[in-house]
This record gives structure tokens, sequence and C-alpha cells, in this order.
């Protein structure tokens, strides 16, 4: 059975570091690490977005196996100012943990992170989006996972960065205020050990179409 759980969102940083060229990279420079492409990006957008709810500030990270189906994933505010390399790879990272286990021992990675950031305005790339691609490919670096697509979600729609794809939806409601101390839900769904059902946290279920892992709940 594949579950939500919620968990409260972290609490806003107080400063922005200054960002490094060094945490950061161009559509051009993504391209060149020749980041597999989605069959259906459309599809697995969606099925992240019913599953989530994302409001604005808020990204979404998902482990993909060698079929392309989501057997994990994690969303978490991010707030808002400019984001540094360092802070988004943490972020990634972090959530990482809680969903599955590395893959540090394996000599080929089996799963495929990607990543969703959802914001106001347009869908065109910006360069806070270059420090979540730095951020996204140095975690899967230091979890074991293959780097997959970078998606950005806004009031006109999505798009793949570096890809070429887009579309009209899924797409960010106009006005959906979100990030943290906005009261929007962290939802995390993941590979975890069963646990007994007074143990889990406030859930909620996905369609029966779709993978079947269990609840690895979000850190408060």
């Amino acid at each position: 059975m594949h579950i939500a759980a919620t968990a409260s969102p972290a609490p806003a940083p107080t400063g922005t570091p200054p960002a490094s060229p060094s945490r950061w990279l161009d559509p051009e420079s993504w391209r060149a690490r020749r980041i597999p492409l989605l069959r259906d990006p459309r599809a697995l957008l969606n099925r992240l977005h019913d599953l989530h709810r994302p409001a604005a500030r808020t990204a979404v990270v998902a482990v993909l196996d060698r079929s392309e189906r989501p057997v994990a994933s994690a969303s978490f505010g991010f707030g808002e100012g400019r984001t540094d390399g360092w802070r988004c790879r943490n972020l990634i990272l972090t959530n990482l943990r809680l969903i599955v286990p590395d893959e540090l021992r394996r000599g080929t990675p089996t799963h495929t992170a990607v990543l969703a950031v959802h914001r106001e305005g347009g869908r065109g790339w910006a360069a806070d989006d270059g420090r979540w691609m730095w951020g996204l490919h140095d975690a899967c670096v230091l979890h074991g996972l293959r780097c997959g697509a970078f998606a950005i979600v806004a009031e006109d729609g999505w798009q793949l960065v570096a890809d070429g794809r887009r579309g009209r939806t899924p797409a960010l409601p106009p006005g959906r205020d979100g990030g943290p101390g906005a009261g929007t839900p962290i939802r995390a769904a993941g590979i975890a050990p069963a646990r007994a059902a007074t143990e889990l946290p406030q859930v909620r279920y996905l369609p029966e179409a779709g993978p079947t892992p269990l609840v690895r709940p979000s850190a408060s």
C-alpha cells in the first residue's frame, strides 16, 4: 500500500549565503551531463502533483525505478529569496535519506532521482534553478543515485530544463501561496519497514494503480 505522511514545514532560513559559481549549473552544463530523458514527464509530474498538492516555493523530489515508476517521493518548502547551491543540495539529500536507502555500494545505480520546483510566475529558467540543478546532481552523487530530470512547475505550466518538453498541466494555481510558515503540508512516501498502524502519522492514500511502498514519515 502506498501512503503519504504529513510533517511540519522546516523553519525559514535566517539569512541567504552568497552563491558560488561552482555551485550552479546553466542549461548547457546540465545538458552536457547527459541527464536521462523521461519517457512520459507529463504523467510523472501529474502523479506527483496529485500526491503532494504543492504550493509555491515547494520542491518535490522523487526516486524512480528502472521502468520510471516513482517508488518514493518527498516534498519540502524552501522559503523566499535567493537560494544557495549548498542549501539546495542539503535539502534534497536530507529528504532522499528519509525515503530511500543509499546505493553507494552498487557499481551502477538502479534508481534515478528527479526534482520538480514549484514557484510563482512563469516556467522559464532562472538563475536560482541553476542552484537547484547543482544541488540535485551533487545529492545524487552523495546518495549513490542516478541524476534525473529537473522540472519547473509554475503558473503557466511546466517545463523540463534543457529538454525542450513543456506543457500546461500540471500548473501552479495563480495566487496559491506556500512555503514554510504558510501551513503547506509536507508529505513523504517511500520504502520503509512495516510498522504498526498506531505508530504511523496521519495519512492519505493514493489510488490503487501505481507503486506500493510503505511510508517513512518526514522529520518534524
